[in-house]
């Protein structure tokens, strides 16, 4: 019982430290060699949205839990444990890839209206946005 015990608080301990950010933005490397630009505007409706995974988490979680499976039981109950670790972790792994985001109705100060999508973030309507763009992709949504 320890054993699974043991198991499930590691998993536990590896998953939230996955979902752990410092708050501060991430941009890839090549962001320093190409122009983005941005516009300003004002949130004039919000709605929640889900992000779906893109299959990495299941598939990682697929993995981790046939391994884990197979520590458990012998014989045929090892391929049972296996087969069923494997289908749990791909379920918890896809449940966990998924992502809450906002999908950000916005007055952009030139006169436009923009539909845009923003994770990491709350926002309210009213609030002040920038929108950062880059050859008409959406590389961030920011507070300004």
């Amino acid at each position: 019982m320890s054993r699974l015990f043991s198991v499930t608080l590691i998993m536990m301990l590896l998953t939230l430290g996955a979902c752990a950010s410092s708050g501060v933005s991430e941009v890839n490397p090549e962001s320093t060699a190409y122009l983005m630009h941005y516009e300003d505007g004002r949130i004039t409706d919000i709605k929640p949205v889900i992000i779906k995974d893109s299959g990495t988490g299941g598939f990682l979680g697929a993995i981790t839990g046939a391994v884990l499976g197979s520590t458990m039981g012998r014989g045929r109950g090892n391929t049972l444990a296996t087969l069923a670790g494997g289908l749990l972790g791909a379920y918890a792994g896809n449940e966990v890839g998924k992502a809450n985001a906002q999908e950000l109705m916005v007055d952009l100060d030139n006169g436009d209206s923009v539909v845009v999508i923003a994770k990491g973030q709350k926002f309210s309507v009213g609030q002040h946005v920038r929108i950062v763009t880059k050859n008409g992709i959406v590389m961030s949504v920011e507070h300004n």
